[in-house]
């Protein structure tokens, strides 16, 4: 059996503020508002040739600059089947029911996600962190991402190395927390 090692990144630096509002129920939608995050990332391998899982400063750099791309931004879903989100050049217009928005268009992120909620935004998180893992040092770990909202609630995604965006997530709660769990992709 091969030994496995986890290196785990959070730090105070690693947060986002971000507005968003989010659908459920089917008929119902939030009022715009808005989180502090804290975003940590823990990732599982084996040992390279330089006895370590990961080069940390390269990670820590890299969750640093996913989670800059959220910063001080709105989150808008694009996969939401009640939001309707159309992008302009300048603005993006966002509609659910007989409501609507106008936002500037560098003041949103658009999103490949259901929903803005705590819970994908820590899949988003790993997801987008295990591509670039993949493509920019051809390493596939097995990927945790937390996406806190402060002070108290506690979201996670666990991805591992053969997970893909089609996997089918299982929810659970342990202990007051939800884990977002993809299912390994056969």
């Amino acid at each position: 059996m091969t030994e496995k090692y986890k290196v785990r990144v959070t730090k105070d630096h690693l947060v986002f503020c971000s507005g968003h509002f989010i659908s459920y129920e089917g008929d119902r939608c939030e009022r715009l508002h808005g989180h502090n995050y804290r975003t940590a990332v823990e990732i599982e391998h084996d040992l390279d040739r330089n006895y370590y899982v990961f080069d940390f400063i390269a990670l820590k750099q890299r969750t640093k600059a996913i989670t800059d791309d959220l910063d001080h931004r709105m989150m808008l879903p694009t996969r939401n089947t009640h939001i309707s989100v159309a992008e302009g050049p300048r603005s993006v217009q966002v509609r659910y029911r007989d409501r609507e928005w106008l936002f500037p268009r560098e003041d949103c992120v658009l999103l490949p996600v259901e929903n803005t909620t705590a819970e994908l935004l820590a899949r988003y998180i790993g997801q987008r962190l295990l591509g670039d893992l993949r493509q920019q040092h051809q390493f596939v770990p097995q990927v945790q991402t937390r996406a806190d909202l402060r002070p108290a609630a506690k979201r996670s995604a666990i991805l591992p190395a053969a997970s893909d965006h089609r996997a089918t997530p299982k929810r659970r709660v342990l202990r007051g927390r939800h884990r977002l769990a993809a299912a390994p992709h056969p």
